[in-house]
């Protein structure tokens, strides 16, 4: 098969607009997933792949096989059509359009992690790749948050999108979902330290905007509001960095206790 060559291919517009249209993405419930670490991650995951661009130059051919025997047609293409199809500056040698995720939620939740306005798609990736490795069982995403379906949210992410249950809901219905559960909200002005909760039992935790910290509906929701004590008068961490934090604390007392 030639290699595509040209931006006006059917295939590699429908791709550029995955990558920059929210609104395609959840319409068609199809995303871009970039470079051979992240596919392969995926398709290990049971992620359902459409098609696949690569370049035969650059190709993994083991990948390439492992995409046509879960269903994908993967086309090859030239290196410019892959510049002209990636979000990052130097593009990897395939890029695959995979069907939305959809993880099984766990009855019941016991540990839950809410995303309170985080703005930055790459500090939301990161966020559920701490959450999926933290051994987190839902991810709930309130309103204002970026889309965790982004191409910088995906490759912050690392996969955990195929490993981690994500739900965008409203207020009402995340208060629901906290129902059993102590519910602690990440807060630079909290004088409860972190290390100092029993992550023991089933809760929620929120982490929130970096800038603007929680929203008056997660306080409404919060039990308690908790912090990470910092040296030298600095003023805050980053929200990824602490989220994994807290986050590997609670994980940490459940595995002491087991």
């Amino acid at each position: 098969m030639d290699p595509i060559r040209s931006t006006k291919n059917a295939r590699v517009r429908e791709i550029k607009a995955l990558q920059s249209k929210s609104r395609l993405r959840r319409g068609k419930r199809l995303i871009v997933l970039e470079g051979d670490r992240l596919i392969e991650d995926a398709l290990r995951q049971g992620g359902r792949a459409s098609y696949a661009l690569y370049a035969p130059e650059a190709a993994e051919y083991h990948l390439i096989a492992a995409l046509q025997n879960a269903g994908c047609q993967p086309l090859p293409a030239s290196q410019a059509v892959l510049r002209h199809a990636s979000e990052t500056q130097q593009p990897p040698g395939i890029l695959a359009v995979f069907h939305l995720p959809k993880p099984a939620i766990p009855e019941p939740v016991e540990y839950a992690l809410i995303l309170d306005g985080i703005r930055e798609p790459g500090n939301l990736g990161a966020i559920l790749r701490s959450a999926a490795a933290a051994a987190v069982d839902i991810a709930i995403l309130a309103p204002g948050n970026a889309d965790p379906y982004n191409a910088k949210a995906l490759r912050g992410g690392m996969g955990a999108h195929f490993r981690l249950p994500l739900v965008e809901a409203p207020w009402k219905e995340i208060r629901s979902f906290c129902q059993g559960l102590a519910v602690y909200a990440a807060s630079a002005e909290a004088s409860v330290e972190y290390t100092a909760v029993d992550w023991r039992v089933p809760w929620a935790l929120i982490v929130g905007n970096e800038a603007h910290g929680i929203s008056a509906a997660a306080q409404k929701l919060a039990g308690a509001r908790i912090a990470i004590p910092l040296a030298r008068a600095t003023e805050s961490l980053n929200v990824a960095a602490a989220a994994a934090v807290i986050l590997f604390e609670a994980r940490r007392q459940r595995h002491a206790a087991n």
